[in-house]
């Protein structure tokens, strides 16, 4: 059985797509026919190595999507054939199985233990959720790290509180997640920061009550300026040393600074540590320490309850054959959200 892939085969160079030789799901592994997958900024920075040299090329990327369920591997209990479910990267219940080996002509296509970036993927049980089958596609592929990890941010790592000011930095992506989770945690005001008025217009939409383009003006000045004070609560989704060194400042005297963005592996961060030892807290975010099996039926509920719509969060489409150009255009500034729809598997 083989399956359109994109396949990274060098560093820094586009992805390549080709055919390759699917495995059958072994011990807790599933083979789940893929129908659409968001592009993620983390596989921008695998492209780019921004966590150091990659030790397992060739291999595949993507982990947010939403897909059918083709088959199951021994001892897998909590997903069957026929089964809508939502693609993710952080754990949830059942089996964490080995990852699998795709095969290439003769080449060895390395995998974790989730892929998207191919037509039938086989992934880890323990990295899907059944979901409602008339979820629409775009909405699970969000619900696999946009809003959980949005919302676990916010919940979770901040611990934001009813009425704390909330600055989020890049709104875009995990961004636009954390925006729309501290509106719905009370949070006021809430302050996005960003270089692109487009993405800054979304993040209005989607829970900003006010927004700064850093391009023009000094963040750091005018979040003073607004809130006349400092801010319980500064989430970076940039991932610059620099920006993250400002934010940390900005940050109150006893309030919180969330990394979501992931500094490149050369670089170093500058700060001051004197404030961590008088309650001022810096932490990083992996995920937003979400749990999907237990968080994506709670934030279905509130969807169903009309609390919220993130499919307007969506600004570009294409098909898996289109997936440098969406590289290209997220790069570029183009995109808030780019999702990757894809065929039916034949049987």
């Amino acid at each position: 059985m083989k399956t359109l892939a994109a396949i990274l085969v060098e560093q820094r160079h586009p992805l390549e797509l080709a055919e390759i030789e699917v495995p059958a799901p072994s011990f807790g592994q599933v083979l789940v026919d893929v129908r659409a997958s968001r592009i993620c900024g983390s596989q921008i920075g695998e492209i780019d190595g921004a966590k150091g040299p990659d030790r397992f090329l060739p291999h595949l990327l993507g982990h947010e999507g939403s897909g059918i369920v083709r088959a199951i591997g021994p001892e897998v209990t909590r997903i069957k054939p026929g089964d809508k479910v939502c693609l993710h990267w952080r754990p949830a219940a059942g089996i964490e199985a080995r990852p699998p080996q795709y095969r290439w002509g003769d080449r060895i296509v390395n995998a974790g233990y989730i892929t998207t970036f191919n037509h039938l993927a086989v992934v880890s049980e323990n990295r899907l959720t059944p979901v409602p089958a008339d979820l629409d596609d775009e909405i699970v592929c969000l619900l696999a790290d946009t809003l959980t990890t949005g919302f676990g941010v916010v919940s979770n790592n901040a611990a934001i509180r009813l009425g704390e000011s909330v600055v989020v930095i890049g709104a875009g992506g995990i961004g636009l997640g954390a925006i729309l989770g501290a509106k719905l945690a009370g949070a006021h005001p809430v302050v996005a920061v960003d270089i692109h008025d487009h993405k800054l217009a979304v993040a209005r939409q989607f829970g900003a009550s006010h927004t700064i383009n850093s391009r023009t003006a000094d963040f750091a000045t005018e979040v003073r300026n607004l809130l006349g004070c400092q801010p319980d609560v500064v989430i970076d989704g940039t991932g610059n040393p620099e920006i993250i060194a400002r934010a940390f400042a900005l940050t109150a005297r006893k309030g919180r600074t969330v990394l979501i963005g992931v500094m490149r592996a050369e670089n170093t961060l500058h700060i001051n540590t004197l404030p961590l030892h008088f309650g001022k807290v810096l932490t990083g975010s992996e995920g937003g320490s979400s749990r999907p099996d237990e968080d994506i039926p709670r934030f279905l509920r509130m969807m169903r309850a009309g609390l919220f719509d993130p499919k307007p969060m969506v600004s570009h489409r294409g098909a898996l054959t289109d997936v440098n150009d969406l590289i290209a255009r997220m790069r570029a500034g183009e995109v808030v959200h780019a999702i990757m729809h894809y065929p039916a598997a034949s049987a």
